[in-house]
């Protein structure tokens, strides 16, 4: 069991630190979230983009919202499946997910800039689900939730990453139980 003096130095806390960092530099920075999000430019050299769009976020309700989510589902993780696992997981799985979803947005939407974790997110949550069934329709309600809601309500949100990580967490738990 973990004492309350380990727990706070998770990876998952660090990543929320660093997160909560790169958005302070990002809104301190002329056209921060276009060099730190994911879009156009990432075709022409700014080759990072898949990851820092991970720490980018399109406001602080954005930016709160993430991190607890990340603060519940990647300390679950962590604690049950080791920091070295969670890491994979979530950087791997995050990196794949801005991916895949630049590839879709890339032939429909050349004006679109990706921010958030959401789509690493997915991939926690999506992992979760494939393992725990009792949690699965509930995590698959949820995700469907966050990514239909805002549509609903005029806000811009990239509601195929949250699916492509969903998908991409189902499929690594698949394959790396």
């Amino acid at each position: 069991m973990l004492t309350q003096q380990e727990n706070k130095w998770t990876m998952t806390n660090i990543i929320i630190g660093i997160t909560i960092i790169m958005y302070l530099i990002q809104t301190s920075i002329m056209n921060g979230g276009l060099i730190l999000g994911l879009n156009m430019y990432f075709t022409t050299g700014l080759f990072w983009q898949p990851l820092s769009s991970m720490f980018a976020h399109g406001g602080l309700g954005h930016l709160a919202m993430n991190m607890f989510v990340l603060y519940q589902f990647g300390n679950l993780i962590e604690r049950y499946r080791g920091r070295g696992y969670f890491l994979f997981l979530y950087f791997a799985g995050g990196i794949l997910t801005s991916l895949i979803s630049f590839a879709y947005i890339y032939y429909l939407d050349n004006y679109v800039n990706l921010v958030g974790a959401s789509g690493a997110l997915c991939v926690l949550m999506g992992y979760i689900a494939l393992l725990d069934k009792r949690q699965r329709s509930g995590i698959i309600t949820w995700v469907l939730i966050i990514s239909v809601a805002p549509l609903l309500i005029g806000l811009p949100i990239a509601w195929y990453a949250h699916f492509i990580g969903l998908a991409i967490g189902f499929l690594i738990g698949f394959i790396k139980r």
